[in-house]
């Protein structure tokens, strides 16, 4: 067990998976904009809580953006924040 926790874990998602996950971003950013709220501060509170009531219903948005983890949200983010 003690081996195991010195091991640092991978996470990777594949090409399609980030595709899915630019797609859904862009759909729900601009939504959110749409209904005059600011997007950047709706995504932090959905990822940070999990409260899916950060975004709007809009357009769909909230059902929307429950087809993807968080986790691969947030590393879509800051893969694109990083230019990477």
């Amino acid at each position: 067990m003690t081996e195991k926790m010195n091991l640092t874990m991978k996470f990777n998602l594949d090409k399609e998976k980030e595709k899915k996950a630019r797609e859904i971003i862009t759909v729900v950013y601009k939504a959110l904009e749409e209904k005059g709220y600011n997007p950047v501060n709706q995504f932090i509170g959905y990822i940070l809580s999990g409260d899916p009531t950060y975004i709007t219903n809009h357009n769909d948005a909230r059902s929307i953006i429950r087809k993807i983890e968080r986790d691969e949200l947030l590393e879509e983010l800051l893969r694109s924040y990083l230019n990477q």
